[in-house]
C-alpha cells in the first residue's frame, strides 16, 4: 500500500504507525499526560458546526488567503516541527518544495533535522524560523541573527514551553534529542527495516541547526527564564514579522498585541505541553472576540481535514497551519503521500464551502 491508500487522517496515520519505529511514532503522535488535552481539543473542533445552504451559485470558488504580505494559493501552511527526517528522509525540504509550490510559510523549527539556510532556499523564500527560548538567551539571539543573515522575514517565538512537557509514551520509548540508541531501540530499529535502512542510507536524523561552530541546544535545558522583558528584547532586535505561538490566554494575547508582536499563533502545542490545558479552537474564537477583526490570529492544534480548517476560520482565524498529519503523510507514502494528503484537504475545504453556499473562506470569523 502507497499513498494512493491515503484517503483521511485516519488512513495516514495508520500507515505510518505501520512503517514508523515505535520509538518514533510515539514521539510524533503523542502528547502529554494521559492525552486529555489533545482528546478534549478535538471533541471541541468535532462539537463545531457547519451550516448547508442551498441553491447559490458557487461554482467559482476560491482559496486563497492573505498572510502578511501576499496571498497564499491554500489557506494552510506548516507548522514548525522538530526532527522532521524522523518521518522520512528528506521531510523538511520535502515540506520547503510543498511551500514553494503554493506560496504558503514552512515553519522551520529550532530544532530541524536540516538547517535553515537549506530549507529557506529550497522553500524559495516561503519559510518562517521558529524560535524557542533556552538557558541564559544568549544562544537564542545567535540564532535570531542567523535567521536575519539566512534571509528570514517571520520569526515565530514559541511561548508555551517553559520547560518540555511530561510525555509518557516518548518517556516509555526512550525518546531523545540527539538519538541514543539502546537494546530496545535496537530491536525497534530491526523490526521495522524499510524505515531503518532508507534513515541509514540518507543519514541518521539530527539537530541541524546546531552542527555549527558555536551552536550548542540541549532539549533538557530549561526556558523558564523567558519573559516580558525578553520579549520587548526581541521586539526591538528583529525588524521583521514577530509572530507569538502558543497563545490561548486573552489577558496575554492583549498584552502581545500592546507590546507589538505582529500576529498570534493560538495552540496548546499540540496538546504536548499541559494536559489540562484548555481547547485551543474555542480560546481562538475568545481572542478574536477580544482583538477585533483585523488583528492576524493564526492557528494550530487538532487540524486533520479540510472541514477542520473551515471551523478554524469560522472561530476566527487569519490562517492555519497543520502538524503531525503531515508528518503522517510523509511515513505513509512519502513526497507523494505528502502531496496526495494536500490535495484532499484543499479538496474537502472547496466541498465544504460549496455545501455552506460560500464562494471564500470566513475572514477573521466573519463570513
Amino acid at each position: 500500500m502507497g499513498a494512493s491508500a491515503i484517503h483521511s487522517y485516519s488512513d495516514a496515520r495508520r500507515l505510518a504507525r505501520r512503517r514508523l519505529p515505535w520509538m518514533v511514532f510515539d514521539y510524533i503522535d503523542g502528547a502529554a499526560g494521559e492525552g486529555v488535552a489533545e482528546a478534549r481539543n478535538l471533541a471541541a473542533l468535532r462539537e463545531i458546526e457547519l451550516q448547508p445552504r442551498v441553491l447559490v451559485n458557487v461554482k467559482d470558488r476560491d482559496l486563497t488567503v492573505p498572510v502578511f504580505d501576499h496571498a497564499g494559493h491554500v489557506p494552510f501552511g506548516i507548522s514548525p516541527m522538530g526532527m522532521c527526517n524522523l518521518s522520512g528522509p528528506g521531510a523538511d525540504l520535502m515540506f520547503a518544495r510543498m511551500a514553494a509550490k503554493h506560496q504558503v510559510p514552512h515553519g522551520v523549527s529550532t530544532v530541524a533535522s536540516t538547517t535553515m539556510e537549506e530549507i529557506i532556499e529550497e522553500a524559495n523564500g516561503h519559510a518562517w524560523f521558529q524560535l524557542y527560548f533556552s538557558g541564559d538567551g544568549s544562544g537564542t539571539k545567535k540564532l535570531v541573527e542567523r535567521a536575519k543573515a539566512a534571509g528570514y522575514r517571520t520569526l515565530v517565538m514559541t511561548l508555551d514551553v517553559p520547560e518540555v512537557g511530561r510525555r509518557p509514551r516518548e518517556l516509555r520509548r526512550g525518546f531523545k534529542m540527539p538519538f541514543r540508541i539502546g537494546p530496545m531501540q535496537f530491536v525497534d530499529f530491526a523490526l521495522h527495516p524499510r524505515w531503518s535502512i532508507s534513515s541509514l542510507l540518507a543519514g541518521a536524523p539530527d539537530l541541524a541547526n546546531f552542527k555549527k561552530d558555536g551552536f550548542d541546544f540541549d532539549r533538557t535545558e530549561s526556558r523558564a527564564l523567558a519573559d516580558w522583558d525578553f520579549l520587548k528584547q526581541l521586539r526591538d532586535s528583529w525588524d521583521g514579522n514577530l509572530v507569538a505561538k502558543g497563545v490561548t490566554d486573552v489577558e496575554d494575547a492583549k498584552r502581545l498585541k500592546a507590546e507589538g508582536v505582529d500576529a498570534i499563533q493560538v495552540s496548546s502545542h499540540g496538546g504536548r505541553q499541559l494536559d489540562a490545558a484548555p481547547p485551543p479552537i474555542l480560546a481562538l474564537a475568545r481572542i478574536r472576540a477580544a482583538l477585533g477583526a483585523d488583528y492576524p490570529l493564526f492557528y494550530d492544534t487538532g487540524l486533520r481535514s479540510g472541514e477542520d480548517v473551515v471551523k478554524a476560520y469560522a472561530m476566527g482565524a487569519s490562517f492555519v497551519f497543520f502538524g503531525r498529519a503531515l508528518q503522517f503523510a510523509i511515513a505513509a507514502g512519502g513526497e507523494a503521500g505528502l502531496a496526495q494528503y494536500w490535495q484532499l484537504i484543499t479538496e474537502e475545504i472547496s466541498l465544504t464551502l460549496a455545501q455552506m453556499g460560500q464562494v471564500a473562506l470566513p475572514r477573521n470569523g466573519i463570513l
